[in-house]
């Protein structure tokens, strides 16, 4: 009986079962395709769960899912990390140029998703100089970057773009059909805004030494739609319509073997466009740390000289910070604040979360400046007349900034490299630009190679600085 998936771990195949098949989705707001039942949280559930246990009962083994990101699923088949793909991969000829592919199980099309009383936005055209939604790697993505004069978000799931949809971020989303027939269907803020375009059909994904496999896996499809299993399967979850016909109709095109980029030869091309996304991180890095900066100190006084209750909240904050990823913190500022009628945009969004993060670090090294200082200056300060803020302004704060500027210069170095976290909540930064451009030319080494050195050319002259003021700063050498 179909209705459940087994979850693997992601090992090489080779620490598999010789009865397994495993095979590569992504759960996290994967419906319908595959995700958690919400019945049953622990068990999977969804067309293509079904659809893998089929497939592996033709083959005689036992199906289990890999779970990993969607738009790197090509790279972690190639790594070995499960068997195939089957996940709503669209049967491309960027796709078909880098893995093997099989007989397309399903025909999908795209579909705008709009906010319920939003009129005008029926067709692609009526979405130029508008902000949309799209799914990273996809198709919706190469049909709106290929129209051109579309303010695109990309973001790395479903869920998120139509949530800022409904929170007003964005004014429309293209994505899959099936997709938009689960998330939007049934929410009475959004609704299906024209016909749907662009058909096109989703295959499984194999390495390319895997002839043999996708010779049992062409055969099993077939099988599959002439017993009408597949139709059994898509009624099942409502998503069976009149193309799905015309599976059997299906003609492979011949793929043109594309040459293989070299970006590192080219990369008067590519480079412009890794700084236009270091720019970004700059901005997100000098703003994000002049928050921490002005809060961390705002905490730090109020942990140490403010009255009981605010003392323990200042406590409070920093340890909650402390112990929570910044990636949590991000979500809730970028998507929970909505809900209680605060919205921000992207980059302030990402300001907000790298400044609240690192100020919690920023007062624990305020905190050790600041208790760093002999109390006896405190005291004799006091006995010349000064008032304790005076005393604070005058004396205190003066050496303890002194003695935590190189800490907080490290800290600023460390958020160039964590403001990356901010391409989940849309932010085209310099990590987020590598990440497309590999995406397109699976050049992963050259493009690392100049984005890392980017990062290097920004952080180091930073790293100099703060060992030149560590030493200036030293009272022993002076």
């Amino acid at each position: 009986m179909l209705g459940g998936c087994d979850v693997a771990q992601p090992e090489p195949p080779a620490a598999a079962g010789p009865a397994e098949l495993r095979w590569g989705g992504d759960a996290e707001g994967g419906a319908p395709y595959v995700y958690p039942d919400p019945q049953k949280p622990e068990h999977l559930i969804g067309f293509e769960c079904d659809l893998a246990e089929a497939l592996a009962a033709k083959l005689g083994v036992k199906a289990k899912m890999v779970q990993n990101q969607w738009d790197q699923l090509v790279p972690a088949l190639e790594r070995g990390n499960f068997d195939i793909i089957l996940n709503g991969l669209e049967l491309t000829p960027d796709n078909q140029q880098r893995i093997a592919m099989s007989l397309p199980y399903f025909i999908y099309a795209e579909q705008i998703v709009t906010r319920r009383y939003t009129d005008g936005l029926a067709r692609i055209e009526d979405l130029k100089t508008k902000p949309v939604g799209v799914l990273s790697s996809s198709v919706a993505q190469r049909l709106l970057e290929e129209m051109r004069g579309v303010d695109l978000r990309i973001y790395p799931g479903n869920v998120e773009s139509l949530r800022d949809l409904r929170a007003k971020r964005i004014e429309a989303v293209v994505m899959d059909l099936p997709i938009a027939l689960h998330y939007a269907r049934s929410d009475p803020a959004l609704k299906l805004s024209g016909a749907s375009f662009a058909p096109g059909y989703y295959g499984i994904g194999v390495r390319k030494q895997e002839g043999s496999l996708l010779a049992v896996l062409n055969q099993a499809i077939t099988e599959l739609q002439q017993e009408h299993a597949l139709e059994r399967i898509y009624r099942k979850h409502g998503i069976w319509d009149e193309r799905q016909e015309r599976l059997k109709d299906y003609q492979p095109e011949v793929v043109t073997q594309r040459k293989s980029i070299s970006t590192l030869r080219e990369w008067p091309k590519y480079l412009p466009l890794l700084l236009r996304g270091a720019v970004t991180t700059v901005e997100l890095s000098v703003l994000g740390m002049s928050l921490a900066v002005v809060a961390g100190l705002v905490v730090v006084l109020v942990r140490l000289y403010g009255i009981a209750p605010l003392r323990w909240l200042a406590k409070a904050y920093v340890e909650v910070i402390r112990g929570t990823p910044l990636l949590i913190q991000l979500f809730l500022i970028y998507y929970g604040l909505p809900e209680i009628g605060i919205r921000l945009n992207p980059f302030l969004a990402g300001i907000a979360g790298l400044g609240l993060n690192y100020a919690a670090s920023e007062a624990e090294n305020y905190r050790a400046g600041i208790q760093a200082i002999p109390h006896g200056q405190t005291e004799a300060a006091l006995a010349l007349g000064m008032s304790r803020w005076q005393t604070l302004r005058h004396v205190v704060l003066p050496q303890a900034l002194r003695l935590v500027i190189p800490p907080i210069t490290n800290d600023f170095i460390a958020m160039f490299k964590d403001s990356s976290i901010v391409s989940v909540i849309t932010m085209v930064e310099l990590t987020k630009v590598y990440g497309m451009l590999a995406m397109s030319t699976y050049d992963y080494i050259g493009l690392g190679l100049m984005t890392a050195g980017i990062y290097f050319a920004l952080s180091y002259p930073a790293s100099l600085f703060a060992n030149w003021l560590e030493r200036k700063l030293r009272y022993d050498r002076r």
